[in-house]
C-alpha cells in the first residue's frame, strides 16, 4: 500500500498541514486570550454571552489542533496566562472598550478564522485533517451569523456605501 491510500491518521502530516495547524493553535490560544479581555470590558448580555460560547468554541479547537500536533510529534506553541475576571464598573471609562468595537473585533476575527479554515482544508491531503478544518468553518460560519445578526439588531453594524444607482447625467 502506498503514500496516501491507508489509515489517514497513519500517514505523515505535509509541510503545510503542520504550518497551518501550529499556526492555528498559536492563533486560536491568543483569540481565546483576546476575548477573555473583551469579557471583561463588555457590557452588552448578549454580546457576552456570545463571546462566552466563542470562547468555549475556540477552547475546543485548540485542543484539537494540538493534540493533531502532539500525535504527529510536533511541538506545541506557547499559550498566554488566562487573563483574571474583571468587573466592568473597575475599569475607568478612557480604558474600557465599547461593545461596538468589542463586536466588531469578534466579527473581524470570525472573518480570518473562515479563510483560514478554508485555506487549511484547500491545502491538506489527509482527509481527516479537512474534515476537521471543515468542521471548524461550519462553526464559525454559524458563529458569525449570530454576530451579524446582534451586530444588525444592535445599530452596531455600519454598512458599506451601497449601490442605489447612478444619476443619469454622470452615465455619459
Amino acid at each position: 500500500m502506498g503514500i496516501l491510500s491507508g489509515n489517514q491518521k497513519n500517514e505523515p502530516m505535509h509541510y503545510g498541514e503542520i504550518f497551518s495547524t501550529w499556526t492555528y493553535s498559536t492563533t486560536a490560544k491568543s483569540v481565546k486570550s483576546m476575548y477573555q479581555l473583551y469579557e471583561n470590558h463588555c457590557g452588552d448580555d448578549d454580546l457576552k454571552k456570545n463571546i462566552r460560547q466563542l470562547i468555549d468554541q475556540v477552547s475546543q479547537e485548540e485542543q484539537q489542533v494540538d493534540q493533531l500536533l502532539k500525535e504527529n510529534g510536533i511541538g506545541l506553541p506557547p499559550s498566554p496566562a488566562e487573563r483574571p475576571k474583571a468587573s466592568l464598573e473597575e475599569i475607568p471609562p478612557g480604558a474600557k472598550m465599547t461593545d461596538q468595537d468589542i463586536s466588531w473585533q469578534v466579527s473581524t476575527d470570525l472573518a480570518a478564522g473562515l479563510l483560514a479554515c478554508s485555506k487549511a482544508m484547500a491545502q491538506s491531503t489527509r482527509e481527516d485533517i479537512a474534515i476537521m478544518y471543515g468542521q471548524f468553518h461550519q462553526d464559525k460560519a454559524q458563529s458569525a451569523l449570530k454576530m451579524l445578526r446582534l451586530n444588525k439588531e444592535k445599530g452596531w453594524l455600519v454598512p458599506p456605501p451601497l449601490e442605489v444607482g447612478t444619476p443619469k447625467e454622470q452615465m455619459i
